[in-house]
């Protein structure tokens, strides 16, 4: 069964959309990650010229939500209420967009939260059955994202991402490069959220930082860990345009060998 393979924006985030769409149409790959902020912002007045360019390219999309000054896990009503709403309008442009899904980014910690610990919890869980309902509503599947390794973060294990997703319908986007930075236990991950990954997210590091490197151009083990991984979309999440295709190459003889 082939793989479907795509490219992250986020290589080309100082360009315009157009321009970025552009240039990945060239590459042989089935869908373009569209990161929902900067000059790849969508909204309901621009979604149509990029979505019928896709179209006319054979391509599929699937959006990364926000996550730049967004906090789902808010204590402070007024922010966390704004950081959904911006998430629901990324879900009902990728309603418009027939996009294949959406990428959000769980909580993150703050001053507050770490001296009410149990409030965040609470909101957080309540934000994400708030986002569920909503993406099953008007019928967009919903991916919550690992995080890397770094104090602020949250859902840097399988364990912890399993807890959060459990009693929604929500799915898991498995950031491989993420956590090559936290546990680096591939094979766990897999096990525990086999029946949740819908979605994969590819880059290379050298375990210590989340550099988005080309695939092979770090530590991790891709032969042993592509044997692993469920057959579902892929998508590219490299630093620059080059690396991009230097990674389509590799995976390309990667997979021809194993």
């Amino acid at each position: 069964m082939r793989r479907v393979i795509g490219i992250s924006s986020q290589c080309l985030f100082d360009k315009s959309l157009s321009l970025a769409l552009h240039k990945i149409k060239n590459l042989n790959v089935d869908f373009v990650e569209i990161v929902n902020e900067g000059y790849h912002e969508l909204n309901k007045y621009n979604y149509k010229v990029h979505m019928e360019f896709l179209e006319n390219n054979g391509l599929k999309s699937t959006i990364h939500a926000p996550f730049s000054d967004i906090n789902i896990g808010s204590l402070n009503e007024k922010i966390r209420r704004a950081s959904l709403n911006i998430i629901f309008e990324t879900l009902e442009v990728a309603h418009r967009m027939e996009s294949l899904l959406v990428v959000i980014h769980p909580a993150h910690k703050s001053p507050l939260s770490g001296k009410f610990p149990k409030a965040y919890e609470k909101v957080q869980k309540r934000s994400l059955e708030e986002i569920d309902r909503v993406g099953e509503k008007i019928g967009v599947k919903v991916a919550l994202e690992n995080m890397p390794s770094l104090w602020i973060l949250d859902a840097q294990t399988p364990e912890r991402i399993a807890e959060l997703v459990d009693g929604t319908n929500i799915g898991v986007t498995f950031d491989v490069g993420h956590l090559n930075t936290t546990t680096g236990n591939f094979d766990e991950f897999v096990e525990l959220l086999r029946d949740r990954i819908v979605y994969i997210h590819l880059s290379d590091n050298d375990g210590t930082k989340d550099s988005h490197l080309a695939l092979g151009e770090g530590i991790i083990p891709w032969r042993e860990v592509m044997k692993k991984l469920p057959k579902v979309p892929m998508s590219l999440e490299v630093k620059t345009l080059d690396d991009a295709v230097k990674s389509l190459k590799f995976l390309s003889e990667l997979q021809g060998n194993i």
